[in-house]
């Protein structure tokens, strides 16, 4: 096709690399690209929002009964997806861009 744009595979996971997403708006994804930049803000959404929780925690000054349960589950839900999404993105833009 002549509108396909031929991408780097190392420009491309180097992108995915700094930020989920980049990789695959590199290749020409751009809905793909989006849906995992949304993904990865709200696990990095969540891992904050349960790091203050879990710091508030930690610091004496509860909120309410179960902070340190739900900072925890927000904190460590946070880093799965961050972690899951940007290997995935990174392998994922990688060989998209292989292949074109």
């Amino acid at each position: 096709m002549a509108n396909e744009i031929s991408g780097n595979p190392g420009v491309a996971a180097v992108l995915s690399f700094f930020f989920s997403g980049l990789g695959q708006i590199y290749n020409g994804e751009i809905k793909k690209g989006l849906l995992v930049m949304f993904f990865s803000c709200l696990g990095l959404l969540m891992l904050l929002v349960g790091a203050v929780f879990f710091g508030y925690y930690i610091l004496g000054e509860v909120f309410f009964k179960g902070q340190f349960i739900g900072g925890l589950i927000l904190f460590l839900g946070g880093i799965f997806l961050v972690a899951i999404l940007g290997t995935r993105s990174i392998f994922d833009a990688y060989s998209r861009a292989k292949e074109k």
